[in-house]
This record gives structure tokens, sequence and C-alpha cells, in this order.
């Protein structure tokens, strides 16, 4: 059979280059995930002991002040991908650490913040991205346990992707037949049809009662396609 001269449609996987300073529970949750998704990622953390719990688990961990621009230096933090900057409780060293990667010209720094008055710092810092973990679960959750959706992910200031169960006046009518999008000002992502799997949803998708759905939308529309029985 001759090979195909068509470009191949999947994205070549890139291994990233990460450090995540700060391996508290937010910085260490950060670091394994990455691990797991093939990355390499370098561990700091100013603890011994913490330090010592993650060997063998990172790609690289090590004890280490990141207020010191010479210790910076001598890890190479500018040669990585991206930098994470997960310090949690000791605001000072969060402002300084980002201050001091922002001036040795890390490409992508992220950084945690842990109020509205620390992120606007890490903003005017020109931090290239500001994270509130404890902000952004906490509105997630409040979806979840008032049963409006099954997960909450909100991708921009007013889109949102939510994972819903199926409305019973749904049932055995196609995306087409309902006309979400032109009705609801939604689009329906997704369908999980109870086996497991997502599967991409079509205009000749059937939907049926217990299906879990992926949708996408405006923030209003979609608060209100939730409340659909």
């Amino acid at each position: 059979m001759p090979k195909s001269n068509a470009p191949s449609r999947r994205r070549s996987f890139h291994a990233a280059n990460v450090a995540v300073i700060g391996l508290g529970r937010f910085g260490t949750s950060l670091a394994l995930e990455l691990v797991n998704g093939g990355h390499q990622v370098l561990g700091i953390d100013s603890d011994e002991k913490v330090v010592q719990s993650l060997a063998g688990q990172l790609t690289h961990v090590v004890a280490a002040d990141t207020t010191d621009e010479e210790t910076l230096k001598e890890l190479g933090l500018a040669d990585l991908d991206c930098a994470v900057v997960a310090i949690g409780a000791d605001l000072e060293a969060s402002i300084l650490t980002t201050s001091l990667l922002l001036q040795l010209g890390v490409k992508q720094l992220w950084a945690k913040a842990n109020s509205a008055a620390h992120g606007k710092i890490l903003n005017q810092l020109g931090a290239h991205h500001v994270i509130f973990p404890e902000y952004e679960m906490g509105r997630r959750v409040a979806h979840m346990v008032t049963g409006e959706s099954l997960d909450y992910v909100q991708i921009d200031e007013d889109f949102v992707m939510v994972k819903v169960i199926c409305p019973q006046s749904f049932d055995g009518q196609t995306l087409a037949e309902l006309k979400i999008r032109s009705n609801y000002e939604v689009t329906v992502v997704a369908v999980n049809h109870g086996n497991g799997l997502y599967e991409p949803a079509f205009p000749e998708t059937e939907l049926k009662v217990g299906d879990l759905l992926v949708v996408a939308g405006r923030k209003q529309p979609l608060d209100e396609f939730v409340q659909l029985q």
C-alpha cells in the first residue's frame, strides 16, 4: 500500500522541561502530574525533608533558596521551557522568586497567588500567568455540590465547560432535532452513553436519559442550560 502524502493530524508530543518551585500540596500534585504526563520536572523546595520525600518521583529535586539570584542561575532555570512558582505561605519568597526568574528571562512563568492582592503584585511584576488554585477550585466545587453540574471548568472570563446529565426532555432526540445551539446558545461537545467513553457530538447524535454531556458556552446561557429537566 503506498504511503499517503497527507500531513498527520496528530500533533507531535513535546516533553517540556519544567521547574516547580515550592513543593507543598499544590506544587507536589502539579509536579507529579507533569511527570506522569511524560515531562521532565525539576522540583525545588527550601525544606530538605520535603525534597527527600520526593527523591525518585521527580526527574530532579533539590533543596535550594530561590530568593538567591546566584542559586537560580546555577540551577539553569532560564534554559527550561517554563517555571511554576508554587510557593504558598511565604509571600515575600513568592514575590522575590517571581521577580528574579523574570529578570533571568524565564520563557513562561506561572505564579500561584493566595489572594487578590498577591495576584495583583505578581501581575505587576510581569508574571506571564497568575493562578488562584483555591479560588478556582472553590468556584468549580460550588457548581458540583449544588447538583448543577458534575464538573465545571472556566476556560475564560465568560466561557465555561460543564459536564451534566442529559435532561429527561431530551430523551430519544438527536442534537439536530433539539437545535441546542440555536435554542440554548450553548454547544454539546461530547457525549458519554454510559460506556465510560466520551465521543464527539454530531448533529445525528441521539441522546438518552443517563447520558453524560460535555457542554460549552458563555456563562449565563450555560447556567440556564444546566437547570433543564
